[in-house]
């Protein structure tokens, strides 16, 4: 199924798509779910980031970089940089190389808190495209993630999320730039699973409804420049659009 957040006359609304349509709900977190009866065709849909998350969490992948001894470890990105799809990213220049990066994103459903590698997956809404946007350079100096990440729009998110997503530890990602492939890879060669990621992240923080785990970005860091046309295609998912201002 999925669940789209999607621009109306009466403001932003969700919603589920079902053969072409998209049909307005109460509550993405309900269940059941609530339809108010309204409905808004495929063609007319404009998407909005599909949540707008209290907290955006990106995963360090320890194990492939060195010897630390935590194989995972989670950083805030700001939610201040979050973005619609359609969105410009508006690359802070004069600081290094902009690098854009296609990644799966996590939504969380329920209050989550200690998970375990046995229940992780339950408390799961679904799935979507993210691009962590990041001023690459900047790692020298920060990080902490900071000064690198927390440009205009750093955060694309969208366009909808997909709540059936078979396995998320074997989905293909692809960066696509201005038509044509700049990196093909998938989250198959990510060190560390998603349900390792939420064990790790709820073993220290309470996630809520909404807020989004970002899973690492596989090889699928491309530099950028501005007028770049940058597609994320997620396979089961969709495709995230923004141009770079």
């Amino acid at each position: 199924m999925r669940i789209a957040r999607i621009k109306t006359a009466e403001g932003a609304r969700h919603a589920v798509e079902r053969s072409g349509t998209w049909h307005h709900i109460a509550d993405p977190f309900e269940e059941p779910l609530s339809y108010t009866g309204h409905t808004t065709p495929d063609a007319d849909a404009v998407f909005l980031a599909p949540v707008r998350p209290a907290v955006v969490l990106g995963i360090g992948h320890n194990r492939t970089l060195n010897d630390h001894p935590l194989p995972i470890q989670a950083w805030h990105k700001s939610v201040h940089t979050l973005a619609n799809p359609g969105d410009q990213v508006v690359a802070v220049r004069d600081r290094g190389t902009v690098n854009v990066e296609g990644e799966l994103a996590v939504v969380i459903g329920k209050q989550a808190r200690e998970l375990t590698a046995e229940n992780a997956l339950e408390y799961i809404l679904g799935y979507t495209c993210v691009n962590d946007v990041t001023n690459v350079d900047q790692g020298l100096v920060d990080e902490r993630n900071f000064q690198g990440k927390a440009g205009v729009n750093y955060t694309p998110l969208g366009p909808w999320i997909e709540t059936d997503l078979p396995d998320p530890d074997l989905v293909a990602i692809d960066v696509i730039v201005n038509g044509v492939a700049q990196a093909n890879s998938g989250t198959s060669i990510l060190p560390s699973s998603v349900v390792e990621c939420l064990v790790y992240v709820t073993s220290w923080l309470t996630l809520e409804p909404g807020d989004v785990l970002m899973t690492g970005a596989p090889g699928t860091a491309v530099a950028v420049l501005p007028g770049d046309q940058v597609d994320i295609v997620i396979e089961g998912i969709g495709t995230l659009s923004n141009s770079v201002a």
